[in-house]
């Protein structure tokens, strides 16, 4: 068991090697992540790389209406700021907490450094990027092929597999803004898995009920970018690791 609020409830950093480990540690800031909390907005400069660890964050994009969607979720699998080091240092997405709970952050200076050092961070922080990649790409698939249940029930797995519970606190109007669609949807959508017994929704409070009939009604999607994550990122998987893939530690 992990203590409390520590740097290796994200997978990230629980897979750097102990002498990079120890070397990040120093510039680890901790910090609470409260639901909707904006870590960057579009167009703003980034000062910061997240690890989340008990939270989730979301990646909007933002219409000049004021209309948005959600094109990928991380959490504590991840990062949040891949601009920082994919060249750009902004982004015309806005990152959101989604779902409240702690995290850690390192300045852009740091990153740049470690970055310069051509390491272990890279390396995972690159192989993140292609999998974050694949979950926007198949986003944009899912919102454009899917019906509006199959979507949700895709939102719901991806956000359960990055918390250690079967619930989530979210309103209909917020995941309504997630999913780019009006509130009755939602509101219709949730009705049908709650009267199949999937769920349980009551004032913004989420219960899996089963979780395996969940991922017999969730459309292709959801298994293309997991499957995606667990061959990019074997830390998160339990047991040993591919052998052609990079070699972790235990978390």
């Amino acid at each position: 068991m992990l203590p409390p609020n520590t740097p290796k409830q994200n997978h990230v950093l629980a897979a750097l090697p102990e002498a990079d480990y120890a070397r990040l540690l120093p510039d680890l800031e901790l910090l609470p992540m409260p639901l909707g909390w904006a870590l960057y907005e579009s167009g703003g400069h980034m000062s910061y790389l997240y690890f989340p660890t008990t939270s989730i964050v979301s990646l909007l994009y933002v219409m000049e209406s004021g209309a948005s969607a959600e094109i990928a979720i991380s959490g504590n699998e991840g990062l949040v700021g891949i601009s920082l080091f994919m060249g750009g240092e902004s982004t015309p997405s806005r990152a959101v907490v989604q779902s409240a709970g702690n995290g850690y952050r390192i300045k852009a200076s740091v990153l740049k450094r470690e970055f310069a050092l051509g390491g272990n961070l890279q390396h995972l922080a690159l192989r993140y990027t292609q999998a974050l990649i694949t979950q926007m790409a198949q986003t944009a698939v899912c919102n454009r092929h899917h019906a509006l249940d199959k979507q949700l029930c895709r939102w719901l797995l991806l956000s359960l597999d990055r918390l250690e519970t079967n619930e989530l606190v979210m309103t209909q109007e917020l995941i309504a803004n997630m999913l780019g669609v009006r509130r009755e949807g939602v509101t219709e959508a949730a009705a049908k898995l709650q009267k199949d017994g999937l769920i349980q929704y009551s004032r913004g409070h989420i219960k899996v009920l089963d979780r395996a009939r969940l991922e017999k009604r969730v459309c292709e999607c959801y298994a293309v970018v997991k499957n995606e994550y667990d061959r990019l990122l074997p830390y998160a998987i339990p047991g040993p690791p591919s052998t052609d893939t990079l070699q972790t530690h235990a978390w």
